[in-house]
């Protein structure tokens, strides 16, 4: 397989790989307008040469939408590889990929968010511990930040401490989200209106600026769903998934 990186020049004639295949989707056009926006801060999206989930998307860790304090690494956004594509080594050949160019742009090392055991949306723990990754730091409630170091005596990275114990102070659902993920444009409107339609109180906040992010009350904050102050999730819901937590909540 052969490895292409997307641009700003060839943005929209290459497929993002973790949407559907429609560039007038909306799911596409937000995840690529998002891109556009970040390739100035040295984001770097590098994709297999196929027509699937097969990508590692990464950024200078001063310049990452995550809560974290890293200088001087490169932050991993996502690394995916699914479907056909998975088995076949290409998970090692993109971080490779990776480690190769941050040496060249001489960093410290990788950070990645990951978690406890392995979870949607989230690196996938013991294939980062496979391939030397270490634990930096932990935040409530599964949390992990791993780390590579390509020297000896970095300074670990760490979360921010807001998000060490997730929780905030408004009442109702309250959902932070952003459009790194290309997923949100399509499902945090759909069970914002869900809500609604109950009656139940919801607010969605859209993270549209990487200060903003950098000081999220949570880890994740493509999406992360609070409910009376308390964290709930960071998986993206569908309208089913959201019902079975409106159940658990005695909301229905």
């Amino acid at each position: 397989m052969n490895i292409t990186t997307v641009t700003a020049e060839n943005l929209e004639q290459e497929h993002i790989c973790c949407a559907i295949s429609n560039n007038k989707d909306c799911q596409v056009m937000s995840k690529k307008a998002w891109l556009a926006e970040r390739f100035a801060d040295g984001l770097v999206f590098k994709k297999g040469d196929v027509r699937g989930k097969c990508f590692i998307e990464y950024l200078p860790a001063e310049n990452a939408w995550a809560p974290i304090d890293a200088p001087g690494f490169m932050y991993i956004d996502c690394l995916w590889v699914s479907g056909q594509y998975k088995g076949q080594g290409n998970s090692n050949l993109l971080l490779a990929e990776c480690i190769r160019d941050s040496k060249e742009k001489d960093k410290k090392g990788l950070v990645i968010l990951s978690s406890n055991k392995k979870m949607p949306f989230l690196a996938d723990p013991k294939y980062l511990q496979y391939k030397g990754f270490l634990v930096a730091d932990t935040a409530e409630p599964y949390y992990v930040l791993y780390y590579l170091s390509f020297r000896d005596g970095v300074e670990m990275p760490k979360f921010k401490e807001q998000v060490k114990e997730p929780h905030i102070a408004e009442q109702g659902f309250v959902l932070y989200y952003t459009h790194q993920c290309p997923f949100t444009a399509k499902y945090v409107p759909l069970i914002e209106k869900m809500a609604r339609a109950r009656g139940i109180a919801f607010q969605s906040v859209c993270i549209d600026s990487r200060e903003k992010a950098q000081n999220a009350p949570a880890p994740v904050t493509t999406y992360s769903l609070f409910f009376n102050g308390e964290f709930v999730t960071h998986e993206i819901l569908s309208d089913t998934k959201f019902l079975k937590i409106l159940e658990e909540k005695d909301l229905l």
